[in-house]
């Protein structure tokens, strides 16, 4: 039997348009389809259609950075051995590109990096081996020495499993961008607080009450 290294459902994630208007939900505040169903396989779909159709279901939330689109690991590793796709961070967040991103041959520079992807030749922060998902794929279908299917050997090896696929992001992560593992933030309020320094000799400093002379004549 011809051993499986790629699920079925994910060429057509990689193939997937995102953030388009639902139809269904026009109107409402977040109806842009930025979510994908792994157990049903179909097109993308919104907040709203998510609590009504695929409450139960494997659902992961598809992000935006540098207009090309982006999946947090703490959510794809569930369904898939990740291994050997550079990552980068976000917020404390870690994710990865879906597909494949252009990179003009004048923005390449001999010897400004040691890693590149083997697939599109894209430089690498680090000693990964493909830039993005759909690199990997078209990796694995030319050569095979490579694997998306999880096993009890490998399924936590990667990251560190925080529960997010099914938590729904508020609007300021929905904003957040990434370029290239730099953090930008729009509002450093938003997600950065100072410390409030404790006042450890409060109660050593109190004052203390007003002294009572005793009663004159008393012994």
């Amino acid at each position: 039997m011809e051993k499986i290294l790629a699920p079925p459902w994910l060429e057509a994630l990689l193939s997937t348009a995102f953030f388009s208007i639902c139809s269904a939900h026009r109107d409402a505040p977040r109806s842009e389809c930025n979510m994908y169903c792994i157990d049903c396989h179909g097109p993308a779909f919104c907040f709203y259609c998510r609590s009504s159709k695929h409450k139960d279901h494997l659902v992961i939330q598809i992000r935006r950075s540098s207009y090309h689109d982006v999946v947090r690991v703490s959510e794809i590793q569930k369904a898939l051995d990740i291994s050997g796709v550079q990552t980068y961070v976000i917020n404390s967040a870690r994710v990865l590109f879906l597909n494949e991103r252009p990179q003009p041959k004048s923005a390449i520079k001999v010897g400004t990096s040691s890693h590149v992807c083997e697939i599109c030749t894209r430089s690498l922060l680090d000693p990964f081996r493909f830039c993005s998902l759909g690199c990997k794929l078209v990796g694995i279908k030319k050569n095979g020495n490579a694997n998306f299917m999880l096993s009890e050997k490998n399924e936590g090896v990667v990251g560190s499993r925080e529960g997010m696929a099914r938590r729904m992001p508020s609007k300021e992560e929905d904003d957040e961008e990434l370029r290239e593992g730099i953090i930008i933030q729009r509002d450093n309020s938003t997600y950065q607080s100072t410390p409030r320094t404790p006042h450890s000799n409060s109660s050593s400093r109190r004052r203390k009450g007003t002294p009572h002379r005793a009663p004159l004549g008393a012994p």
